[in-house]
């Protein structure tokens, strides 16, 4: 089994990534198991985050690292909150907060549209002149009323019309098949499969 550290901290993440990559043979070490501080995320777009998040986390353990970058962008928006979704709120922003913000900026907005980026990044090491880069959408619509329980961050908000439930709504296992994350990991996967 190969050993993989995640450059994140977020509960949600990592056991989405647990299950995600555990048919593969990846043990997914969380970067806070192995006393590794989040890396700075100065940039302003997913991939150049998620590419210095796996840099550090690489650096820090001297293993390979995968680092995702994700959020939601609202169409009437301008793309907001985009990198800032986990602060949308403020830097001690938490769901509750995000939400409340984003339903607030909605107010009155016709368009609804939302999508869920993911950029996934894996490195060999701190210094990899070739890291393993994808960046996946999923499509939805902001609602005003959350429903489900499963899922974090924007996930009860977060309609999908062909499913006719939020993305809190579904099973986690559903979910990974179809959400951004889900998405972002099997295309990876096919690219590491390319390389072999």
């Amino acid at each position: 089994m190969q050993k993989l550290v995640l450059a994140s901290n977020n509960a949600g993440k990592v056991k989405e990534f647990q299950a995600l990559l555990a048919p593969l043979n990846f043990q997914v070490i969380p970067q806070g198991e192995l006393g590794i501080p989040s890396a700075e995320e100065p940039h302003h777009t997913f991939v150049e985050n998620a590419l210095a998040k796996a840099r550090h986390a690489s650096a820090a353990s001297g293993l390979p690292a995968l680092a995702d970058d994700s959020g939601i962008c609202a169409h009437a928006l301008n793309g907001q909150p985009g990198v800032m979704s986990a602060r949308f709120a403020g830097d001690q922003g938490n769901d509750v907060a995000n939400n409340q913000k984003l339903i607030q900026e909605l107010k009155g907005q016709t368009d609804r549209g939302a999508h869920y980026v993911c950029a996934l990044v894996l490195v060999n090491s701190e210094n990899d002149p070739e890291p393993l880069i994808v960046q996946t959408r999923w499509y939805g619509q902001i609602v005003d009323q959350p429903s489900g329980k499963n899922g974090f961050g924007y996930d009860p908000y977060f309609f999908l019309s062909e499913q006719q439930c939020t993305a809190a709504q579904l099973e986690p296992a559903q979910k990974n098949l179809i959400s951004h994350r889900g998405q972002a990991l099997r295309e990876l996967m096919a690219q590491l499969k390319s390389r072999a």
